[in-house]
């Protein structure tokens, strides 16, 4: 297989995925290297292809049918999961994580998080790698983007945050 049939292919698949495919299954897939695919994934997105890297894989990003609204959080890295299951309980996907870097500016982390099960692998990984969340720059200050199936299920998850005592009003 050619490069430009290879790209096409990581193309198709990650278009028929329903969930995020890693550049390491991507590899076995394709009997190349997973910085191949990285690189393929590269060229994909200069010509034009809306692919987003996830902490669990690429996906090609589909327009939603839901409601897009955001939410002003603050909490220490001890709330992340609980914060993230209040956004999902309530039927929303956390599609991102936003934090404003004082040199960076708009520092944007994909996660594309929609269930509690995708909340609890997040968490794990975090763990694994030792990592600090984003808005450890910031304070805790920190925006979520959400996809909501309708207003409804959005103000449930805000008002689930409120409770919390996690919204930044």
């Amino acid at each position: 297989m050619h490069a430009e049939e290879r790209r096409q292919a990581i193309l198709n698949t990650l278009n028929k995925a329903g969930h995020p495919v890693s550049a390491s299954a991507l590899a076995r897939q394709f009997s190349v290297s997973r910085q191949i695919v990285v690189g393929d994934v590269a060229l994909l997105r200069a010509a034009g292809a809306n692919i987003s890297a996830t902490p669990r894989g690429y996906v090609v990003s589909q327009e939603s049918g839901g409601l897009i609204r955001q939410v002003a959080c603050q909490h220490d890295a001890a709330g992340m999961e609980a914060e993230l299951n209040a956004m999902v309980d309530h039927g929303c996907t956390v599609l991102d994580v936003i934090v404003d870097h004082p040199i960076y500016g708009q520092l944007t982390g994909p996660l594309q998080l929609a269930s509690r099960y995708d909340v609890s692998q997040f968490i794990a990984r975090c763990a694994r790698a030792e990592a600090r969340p984003l808005s450890d720059l910031t304070g805790g200050i920190h925006l979520h983007t959400l996809s909501c199936p309708d207003e409804a299920a959005f103000r449930r998850a805000e008002a689930a945050l409120r409770a919390m005592s996690i919204l930044l009003e």
